[in-house]
């Protein structure tokens, strides 16, 4: 019996892109909340949480971006294609945040707001363009002979304008519940209030675009509600609300550890949603990883490596995040 290569690498580009939210999701949050949070030692705090951390969590998305050049060049090739102008904003804003997160630490105290607002304004780059993308992805391509056959301004939609937004919201909630877990005192109380008005914004946020997407998009539409997806997707809404609901009680309580494993659940069955909903093309809103896929002899060579490198990223951080476990201390820098 053969292995379905394009089946295994699409799980494994699912799966390297899944822990970049949940890994460098948080990381973008504390960004975003920054205008939030005026106190400078506040802000200090914020940025140690995540200082031994945060360049490794951007692996996943490398690991992403190349196994889909690997294993469904056709997909690289038209989804690059088609969202140049987002991935290099990302891009950009990344790397800005990036430069910004090692300036600030040796700023005095005259530069120091500037690269604090280039903090935020990076990553609120990165999240909305993150977002615009993935509003793209879901909306479709169009697609001539192998290639891109749409203008360079067709992600520029109101619809994929408003993912962009939600996942501004969603990364935002994953930074608030982040810092529940890892401080204490005055910022982990004002963590809990604020996330309570963020977990409803994103609570509506994904409201919208389950209403919007089918409106929108009547292929998905008819998926959804199709013998047996409509089975596979039934218990989704139900578990979102009640994730809502447990995350709201948990914010509300003294629980640390709960409100960012309910905010990681939350964002995790918005992403099953979505793979329902385009299972199983990789190029909407009608190529699937079959058509999409490269030579075999390409995947199973690069897929040697992958089963290689995987094992290898997970145990370095899981070591990082073992090491770096615990509250921090306003003592304490990076």
């Amino acid at each position: 019996m053969s292995l379905d290569l394009p089946l295994l690498w699409t799980l494994i580009i699912a799966f390297g892109l899944m822990m970049y939210v949940i890994t460098d999701g948080f990381d973008l949050g504390i960004g975003i909340l920054f205008p939030f949070v005026r106190r400078r030692g506040d802000r200090d705090l914020m940025v140690n949480s995540v200082a031994p951390i945060w360049d490794g969590n951007e692996t996943w998305l490398v690991l992403g971006g190349e196994g889909l050049f690997a294993a469904f060049p056709l997909a690289y090739a038209v989804i690059l294609s088609a969202l140049y102008i987002p991935f290099i904003l990302m891009l950009v804003g990344l790397i800005w945040r990036g430069v910004s997160f090692e300036f600030r630490i040796k700023a005095d105290d005259a530069h120091r707001p500037f690269w604090d607002r280039a903090f935020a304004v990076g990553s609120y780059t990165a999240a909305f363009t993150q977002g615009v993308a993935l509003g793209a992805f879901i909306s479709g391509f169009q697609v001539e002979n192998g290639t891109h056959a749409g203008g360079p301004l067709d992600w520029l939609t109101p619809f994929n304008l408003f993912v962009g937004l939600g996942v501004v919201i969603a990364y935002a909630l994953l930074g608030v519940t982040w810092l529940v877990l890892k401080t204490e005192g005055d910022l982990q109380a004002r963590m809990r209030g604020l996330g309570r008005p963020v977990t409803g914004a994103v609570f509506l946020a994904i409201i919208a675009v389950s209403l919007w997407t089918p409106l929108e998009h009547p292929e998905v539409a008819a998926r959804w509600f199709s013998i047996p997806n409509l089975f596979y997707f039934a218990p989704v809404p139900v578990l979102v609300v009640l994730a809502t609901w447990l995350l709201l009680r948990a914010l509300a309580g003294q629980r640390q550890a709960a409100p960012f494993g309910l905010a990681l659940l939350l964002l995790f069955l918005g992403y099953s949603g979505l793979a329902i909903s385009l299972w199983p093309n990789i190029i909407p809103p009608d190529i699937s990883i079959w058509e999409a896929a490269g030579t075999e002899s390409s995947m199973g060579f690069t897929l040697v490596g992958a089963l290689i490198v995987i094992p290898i990223i997970l145990a370095y951080s899981g070591w990082s995040y073992y090491v770096f476990r615990g509250k921090v201390k306003p003592e304490e820098g990076y």
